[in-house]
């Protein structure tokens, strides 16, 4: 495996980018150390590191979008220095960011274009031009859209492509793909590496910032790995085999942390929830899922996977085009969320603050409004059984807060999260859903909240964990499940849960 920087695509006499001695700190982290990069026009360089690496920290910076401490960023030469967005702009630096920025009621045209209408006199907009433009932009980049078409009613993979395409309408030298893939199909996926080849071609430097090993070897000649804030190395993604990136990806650090004692989980019975055939286009195909009661099960999968979408599906929150569920063996006739709910399965959603809390409400409200009739006498809601309720939950999940009637919003994201995992032991779920429950808080909570999970499930509840941090998996799990491209792909059973398999089994290319 070669640690060097391989020979770029198309030398020439000034890098596209380059950053030297890139130092970068937050309260309390340290996000970069001493980063040195280097990128030429017409390379096509990979970007990967786990969650908190500091890879959105480094294309920060080389977009302009904040400033280092200390070091120095170039494109084409020119020192970035302060300028911030805009000079990056000026100087040829373009970034696509994960989350679209289009305005969906708007043409293709009018987003390629959005906020630099070409004038037809002094108060008019030159729309035959803007279509004229846009046209050869698209076609450039082999995109089969109509200009006049609003991006609303495009394909998810075609609005990404748009997103790009207004990217390369300014003519960088340097482009940004913050995962433009995520949350794409493979077959989708194709084409937007067609289209990043196109590019590249074309002698602009493409930094692609993904976690998909797969694309990154169809898409880039090198990859550099970042790892705790420092570039560890740029290797040749041809040479180097998925086991070495992994290697440098994990280091030691991921090993530090003991996983919970393993224990026997008996998969002889009747499975208490059981899903056959869960199809959800694009992201879901064919998936057959088993949960026993008195496991946690872990999925592991990169994000766009679809491992929201499979815990949504068997909550009932998305309608699955094909589906067959059953509860302690009893066919579920509609798994409509309502009828889930009733059966005992609950689900803390990924967004906390959007989804699962009531930001104004108090903390116990929040955390026995799924089951008021566990609160209610004769008259009606009792506020004594409601503050009672409270009470034993904020005991027994040990969630930090002034009171009951305490706004939610005003708690840390741990007590947050306990008090939503809460909401649902009230309503006496058997079967929890749990989509990144550490997401957001600090290493103290993470323990509290892997140590109630192991409890639950010693009660007898089934627990599906899903986190994009991959290393909690083989601490908190007894078996855990890879997704890749909408279907499971590899089981590992405890106590042979390891880190660098699951990496490996999740970046993998698939065979």
């Amino acid at each position: 495996m070669t640690t060097t920087s391989p020979p770029p695509t198309r030398p020439g006499p000034v890098p596209a980018a380059e950053a030297t001695g890139l130092n970068k700190r937050y309260p309390g982290v340290r996000a970069l150390a001493d980063v040195d990069f280097r990128i030429e026009p017409g390379e096509v360089r990979a970007l990967l590191g786990r969650n908190g690496a500091g890879k959105s920290t480094l294309i920060r910076l080389l977009s302009g979008v904040e400033i280092p401490d200390s070091g120095e960023v170039l494109i084409g030469g020119e020192v970035l220095g302060h300028g911030g967005v805009r000079r990056a702009a000026e100087l040829g630096a373009a970034t696509v960011h994960q989350e679209l920025s289009l305005v969906p009621e708007m043409t293709v045209a009018e987003n390629l274009f959005l906020g630099e209408w070409p004038r037809r006199g002094p108060a008019g907009v030159d729309y035959a031009r803007m279509r004229q433009e846009a046209a050869e932009v698209l076609a450039e980049l082999d995109v089969r859209v109509d200009p006049e078409d609003t991006v609303g009613s495009l394909p998810l993979a075609e609005q990404q492509l748009v997103e790009i395409a207004r990217a390369v309408r300014r003519r960088p030298r340097l482009l940004i793909l913050d995962e433009p893939t995520s949350a794409l199909a493979a077959g989708e996926a194709r084409t937007v590496l067609e289209a990043v080849g196109r590019i590249s071609a074309a002698g602009v430097a493409v930094v692609y910032v993904s976690h998909r090993l797969d694309e990154i070897r169809q898409v880039a000649r090198s990859v550099t790995v970042v790892r705790d804030g420092s570039v560890v190395a740029t290797v040749d993604v041809q040479e180097a085999t998925t086991a070495q990136i992994v290697a440098l990806m994990l280091g030691e650090a991921a090993r530090e942390q003991e996983p919970f004692a393993p224990r026997t989980v008996d998969r002889s019975r009747e499975p208490l929830l059981s899903v056959r055939g869960l199809t959800l286009a694009p992201k879901l195909e064919g998936v057959d899922l088993d949960l026993y009661a008195g496991e946690v099960l872990g999925i592991g999968g990169l994000l766009g996977s679809g491992r929201s979408e499979l815990l949504r599906s068997i909550a009932g929150f998305e309608p699955a085009a094909e589906r067959t569920v059953a509860f302690e063996g009893r066919p579920v006739a509609r798994p409509t969320a309502a009828a889930m709910k009733r059966l005992g399965v609950g689900m803390t959603p990924e967004d906390r603050k959007g989804e699962g809390i009531v930001p104004l409400l108090g903390v116990g409200e929040n955390m026995t409004m799924s089951w008021f009739a566990g609160v209610s006498g004769r008259a009606g809601l009792s506020p004594r059984r409601a503050g009672e309720a409270g009470a034993e939950l904020v005991r027994r999940l040990a969630v930090k807060t002034p009171g009951l009637d305490t706004p939610i919003v005003n708690l840390s994201g741990g007590n947050q999260q306990k008090a939503v995992i809460g909401r649902w032991l009230h309503a006496r779920s058997r079967v929890l859903l749990l989509d990144e429950p550490t997401r957001g808080v600090d290493v103290e909570a993470k323990q509290q909240i892997y140590r109630l999970i192991r409890s639950l499930a010693d009660e007898g509840a089934a627990v599906v964990f899903v986190s994009g941090e991959l290393e909690e998996l083989p601490l908190v799990c007894d078996r855990v499940l890879t997704l890749q491209h909408g279907r499971f792909t590899r089981e590992f059973l405890a106590p042979d849960i390891t880190l660098d398999d699951i990496m490996a089994a999740t970046m993998a290319v698939e065979v």
